[in-house]
């Protein structure tokens, strides 16, 4: 029989002194693990608490026909639309004058999820955020897709760098609201 005193001790009977080497081994490898787990699990525990930091923060935008709702500063101007030609008439007209007053969305640069939310819009929306011009376009991030039905949303996640961006919905012709990132 052999008595454990410890993470290094032990005291083994004659007939177990042949097989003392195995277990002193066995022991040692034991050891190693007990101060390996020790020592690394405050680290694992560090970083996963630092990957719950660095969640993405919800950004949510609403849309309605031709328009979205945050980015014209909750003004929903009622336009009627059944499809996408309807929204491209009521934007040639529009939405010069409604740009020149909507909100510039400004945001730290960091991980984000856009929430996009079709408000009764009787066909499926989209969403496109990418960099403005083509010299952002190429060096900024984008997210884009569509499939957005009535009543529904869909998040779009993306980890923005400083620049500046725009976002909209192509099938719904929204404008091209701004975003800057700092």
């Amino acid at each position: 029989m052999f008595e454990y005193h410890g993470v290094n001790s032990f005291n083994f009977t004659q007939s177990q002194l042949s097989r003392s080497l195995s277990w002193k081994n066995m022991m040692t490898i034991l050891s190693a693990v007990h101060r390996a787990v020790f020592f690394f699990l405050p680290l694992v525990m560090f970083f996963s608490s630092s990957a719950q930091a660095a969640e993405s923060t919800l950004i949510e935008l609403t849309q309605v026909p031709c328009q979205f709702l945050e980015s014209e500063k909750g003004i929903n101007h009622g336009f009627a639309s059944q499809q996408l030609a309807d929204c491209v008439a009521i934007n040639e007209k529009t939405q010069k004058a409604r740009l020149a007053k909507a909100n510039i969305l400004r945001l730290a640069a960091g991980s984000y999820t856009f929430r996009v939310i079709n408000k009764n819009v009787p066909y499926e929306l989209g969403f496109w955020l990418r960099g403005d011009g083509l010299i952002n376009r190429a060096r900024l991030p984008s997210v884009s897709g569509g499939g957005i039905k009535t009543a529904s949303h869909r998040d779009y996640e993306i980890e923005l760098k400083a620049g500046k961006y725009v976002y909209s919905c192509p099938l719904n012709n929204t404008p091209d609201y701004t975003l800057v990132v700092k």
